[in-house]
């Protein structure tokens, strides 16, 4: 009972760590050439981060939380086609 209750109270506060993975996937990506190789998915991942940024302003957390790990998937995914594309490239 005590564990599960730390779980729903840990959940309940505002998805630092999310954010930040969010960010970081961003960066990477960019710096990976996304924007050239993987553009509407890098695209995809700044629209889930900032709509993240826009319900940690509002205190909606789970909501943040969901976007951040949408904006991180997103930016992953952009990252990855970077990566085939400079493979692909002779």
């Amino acid at each position: 009972m005590l564990g599960a209750l730390l779980l729903v109270a840990g959940c309940a506060g505002p998805p630092v760590q999310e954010m930040s993975d969010a960010r970081q996937a961003i960066s990477v990506a960019r710096d990976a050439g996304a924007a050239e190789h993987a553009a509407g998915e890098l695209s995809a991942a700044v629209e889930h981060l900032e709509s993240a940024e826009r319900y940690l302003n509002q205190r909606r957390y789970e909501n943040a939380r969901r976007d951040a790990l949408q904006a991180k998937e997103e930016a992953l995914n952009a990252l990855h086609r970077s990566e085939s594309s400079d493979e692909e490239t002779p």
